[in-house]
């Protein structure tokens, strides 16, 4: 089930570059059978080392913009542990009912679409004005970081539309400058969830991870030829009944959410 569920978290990270994450913690703990408090750590674990292998087709194309991904990436650090600490004071109940709203939100993202139109922050010479855009980057940096760590996410969801209207990137751009914020993002997730991180099942976890890896990296190879809209409208879809399934958990089958 581990390999099974990292295929699809693969898959859908390699081709969207954002969103496929937040199957991850619903599927470690519906589907493999991890604890919520382990399941986290387990995710960023997952979600780290697939969005690193989507690069690799990337880095070829040169389409990711480095300093934007630096700034993100750097303000998301902090909060991620902030995002930790508070998730720590959540009852788990009603931590997987806030990552249920979480994923209605995406998937309302999804259905609703996104525009390669020029951002506030995009000068007529097609830069970015960094005096314009640097504070709204280092706010959404760090709103990304703070669900990072709380959640257990990527964050793409929030980085590629970011990206696009806040800097004026292309969809391209934006989604393989995503993927390197949600490589750090993951990194210091995890470094937060240290104490929790040490004593996961590391066998599992390795097969999640080493398939989402190889499915991602095979994913991004074919990303450009396929229709963005139509895939884009069925994740849509997967993750509203995948929340669905999670409220329906949390208030009608609660011992069921204990036992995993």
């Amino acid at each position: 089930m581990a390999v099974v569920f990292g295929l699809l978290i693969g898959v859908l990270l390699g081709l969207l570059g954002a969103g496929g994450s937040i199957l991850a913690v619903p599927a470690l703990v519906f589907g493999v059978g991890l604890p919520l408090h382990a399941a986290i750590p387990a995710s960023l674990v997952v979600v780290g080392a697939s969005s690193a292998a989507a690069l690799v087709p990337r880095l070829r194309q040169r389409v990711i913009r480095w300093p934007v991904a630096l700034v993100f990436g750097a303000a998301g650090i902090p909060a991620a542990f902030g995002g930790t600490a508070v998730g720590r004071l959540l009852p788990e109940r009603w931590l997987m009912l806030g990552f249920a709203v979480l994923m209605v939100i995406v998937a309302v993202r999804m259905l609703r679409g996104e525009s390669d139109h020029g951002g506030a922050c995009r000068t007529y010479e097609g830069r970015v004005n960094w005096r314009s855009c640097l504070p709204k980057a280092l706010i959404a940096g760090a709103a990304v970081g703070f669900l990072t760590g709380l959640f257990g996410v990527g964050g793409g969801f929030v980085i590629v539309p970011a990206l696009i209207m806040l800097l004026g990137l292309a969809t391209a751009e934006a989604v393989a400058t995503s993927l390197v914020i949600i490589t750090i993002n993951a990194a210091s997730g995890l470094t937060a969830h240290a104490g929790v991180a040490a004593g996961l099942d590391h066998l599992t976890i390795a097969a999640f991870a080493a398939a989402a890896m190889a499915a991602s990296l095979a994913a991004g190879r074919f990303a450009a030829k396929i229709p963005a809209r139509p895939l884009r409208l069925g994740f849509a879809v997967l993750v509203l009944i995948v929340a669905a399934g999670v409220t329906a958990a949390v208030f009608f089958a609660p011992d069921l959410l204990s036992a995993v």
